[in-house]
This record gives C-alpha cells, sequence and structure tokens, in this order.
C-alpha cells in the first residue's frame, strides 16, 4: 500500500516571505520525493511518470492523489497505461480546464461589453424619441413663432446626428465584437477537439471513444426496425509489456504509432471513431455496419499491422513484427453501450487466449461456449 505523503500546505504569502532559496529548496524535495516514489511504485520511469508523482507529492490535487493510492492499493504498482491514464485527466485535462475557462471568460466579457453598447444606444434613442416627441407638440402649437421653428428644426438635426454616431459607434462595436467572438468560438473548438484527443496518436482518446460509441449506439435502430446497427472493434497489442520493457518506451510509443497508422489506413467507413482508450487498447466504433463487415475491418487492421516490420530508429535494427488481437461485436436489440463493449471485450479475451494475432467475433464465441 502507498505510504501517506503529507501535501505541502503553505500559503503563499509564506512561501513568498521564505525567499527564492527556500523555493529551490523544496522543489528539489519534491523531486527527490517523486523520484524515490516512481522507483517503488511505477512500473516506468518517464516524464510522464515524474510529473504525475511531482504533483501526487505537491498535494496540489487531491483527487490525483486519491487516484494514485486507489491504484497503488488495488495493484501494488502504477503501469504505463496507468500512468497515461492519470497525466490525461489530471495534468492535459486542467490544462484544458484552465484554457477553456480563461476562453468563457473572455466571451462573457465581450457580451457584457455589446450589452452595455446595447443599453446605450436604447437609452439614447428613447431620449430622441422623447425629444421628438416635445418638438412636435411645439411645432403643433399656432402660436410658434418663424424664430421658434428654426430652433426646432436645429434641435432635431442635431438629436438625430448624435443617434447616427451613436448607432455608428454600436455598429462598429458590434463587428469588432462579432469577429472576437468568432476568434473564441473557433479556439474553444480547438481546445474541445484536443480535450477528445489521444496526444501521442493523434486518434480519439478514452472520454472520445466512450461518447461516440454511446451516441452511436442510442441511434442506431434496433432488432426489426431496419437498417444496420453499429458494430464494435476493439485490439490489444500482443505481449506489448515484454516489447517496452526490451525496447524501451520510446520504441513502444513507435509501435502505438504505427498501430494507428495503420487503423486509419484500413477503416475507410464514413463516421467512424478510431480510438486509443488505453494504454495498448484501441476501439474502433463503426456506424450502420453489420458483423461481416465488421470482421473485415478487423482482418484488414490485423493483417496491415502484422504486413509491417518495426525498425528502430536510433539504429536501423529490425525489431521484428507487432501483431495484435481483436474482438468483433454488433449491436444487439437490447444493447446499450456497456453490454457492447462487454461483449466485444470477451472475443478480444477470447483470441488471446486461443494463441493470439487473430481475430474473434461474437458468432465464434458463441459457438465455443455451445462446444464447451
Amino acid at each position: 500500500m502507498l505510504r501517506a505523503v503529507c501535501p505541502v500546505r503553505r500559503s503563499l504569502r509564506h512561501r513568498m516571505s521564505l525567499g527564492p532559496d527556500s523555493d529551490r529548496d523544496r522543489s528539489f524535495t519534491l523531486a527527490q520525493r517523486s523520484f524515490e516514489l516512481m522507483r517503488d511504485y511505477c512500473a516506468c520511469a518517464t516524464p510522464r511518470a515524474y510529473a504525475v508523482w511531482y504533483l501526487y507529492v505537491s498535494g496540489t490535487q487531491p483527487l490525483l492523489n486519491d487516484a494514485v493510492k486507489r491504484l497503488t492499493t488495488q495493484n501494488g504498482t502504477l503501469t504505463s497505461a496507468d500512468i497515461d491514464g492519470l497525466h490525461d485527466t489530471y495534468i492535459d485535462g486542467r490544462r484544458l480546464a484552465v484554457e477553456v475557462d480563461r476562453m468563457n471568460s473572455s466571451l462573457i466579457a465581450e457580451v457584457e461589453g455589446i450589452m452595455e453598447m446595447i443599453e446605450v444606444s436604447i437609452r439614447s434613442t428613447a431620449q430622441y424619441g422623447e425629444s421628438l416627441q416635445a418638438l412636435t407638440h411645439d411645432i403643433a402649437n399656432t402660436a410658434t413663432s418663424r424664430t421658434r421653428l428654426r430652433e426646432i428644426v436645429t434641435t432635431i438635426v442635431a438629436n438625430t446626428r448624435d443617434v447616427t454616431a451613436n448607432n455608428r459607434t454600436l455598429e462598429a462595436r458590434m463587428r469588432e465584437s462579432r469577429s472576437e467572438i468568432e476568434t473564441l468560438r473557433e479556439t474553444l473548438e480547438a481546445a474541445r477537439l484536443e480535450s477528445l484527443t489521444d496526444a501521442l496518436t493523434g486518434l480519439g482518446n478514452r472520454k472520445s471513444f466512450e461518447e461516440a460509441l454511446r451516441r452511436t449506439v442510442d441511434a442506431s435502430p434496433t432488432s426489426g426496425h431496419g437498417g444496420k446497427p453499429t458494430s464494435l472493434i476493439v485490439l490489444d497489442i500482443d505481449s506489448f509489456k515484454r516489447f517496452n520493457d526490451l525496447y524501451g518506451h520510446l520504441t513502444g510509443d513507435q509501435v502505438l504509432r504505427l498501430v494507428a497508422i495503420v487503423m486509419r489506413e484500413h477503416v475507410g467507413q464514413t463516421g467512424a471513431t478510431l480510438a486509443r482508450f488505453g494504454g495498448e487498447e484501441f476501439g474502433i466504433v463503426l456506424p450502420e455496419t453489420g458483423l461481416e463487415d465488421a470482421r473485415a475491418i478487423a482482418e484488414r487492421v490485423r493483417n496491415g499491422v502484422t504486413g509491417r516490420e518495426l525498425v528502430k530508429r536510433s539504429t536501423g535494427e529490425s525489431l521484428g513484427k507487432v501483431t495484435v488481437s481483436l474482438g468483433v461485436a454488433t449491436q444487439r436489440g437490447d444493447d446499450n453501450a456497456v453490454s457492447l463493449l462487454e461483449r466485444a471485450d470477451a472475443c478480444l479475451f477470447a483470441a488471446k487466449r486461443a494463441g493470439r494475432n487473430r481475430t474473434y467475433d461474437e458468432t465464434e464465441v458463441d459457438a465455443l461456449r455451445d462446444v464447451a
């Protein structure tokens, strides 16, 4: 079980009063403790792992600390997949959340500025209307002299000029705000896409996968209603941990990118979602795709990965071939996203047990159960 780490809870004012040397000493102390925990509880020593442990020791993210304690209590260590998940959720995710909050604040400030300008314009227009009404009353007075009429006309012209100037100012401000809001919208959309993207492979991440699977299953026709259902492919790189241990995590990252490239090349289905939702686990959500077609896609991906020879970039050394195991399931009438994923996982595990480097679909798994 993970030893308790006392978070540093000094106030900003207190830290500033201690001077830069104290902050430097504190950073070294946190770094040393991070390395100790990474050595004792982590299966990998990567920059991501160090970032996770440093944040843990600093005590600034209680939810991260709870997640680390839970994982180490259950498994005794943090795997590469655990580190990736923690980093994506509590470090990259936090950065994106801060950026989105900043842009939301800018957007709110821009809208508030527009509302203020509109209120000014409304008041100006209301005053103009009241002035016209009063001047109209004066004109209706038959005793109004020529001099007074000239004054009335002059006042109307001046008031009209003021209202026109205010309207032009509002129009220019609205035009500027429209451009600013459009820029903010594009930035927010970019941040949203980044929050759904796995940084290493460029595929969707776990959040993207779960959202796409739920959305696609909910939108798919159920049995007896015509149309084609949703199919799901899950795949796992065979013996990936051993590969990482032999050649290092940088080469392991190369393998992950290779699988992502092959998936893009061989999944031409319109509307398909390709995702890396775990350390070496990938998923393909296929809307309006029957089991037979989905299995054919899975086999193309498997053969595409097996057909590539991996070469170590730094030395040119051949590292042999990488293989993957895949499971394929298709939506049934009573399925939701969870039940469909569970069946696809069962097919993947069956492929692993049968010797790896193969594709199993649910009809094959059902047949194996019948024989058993």
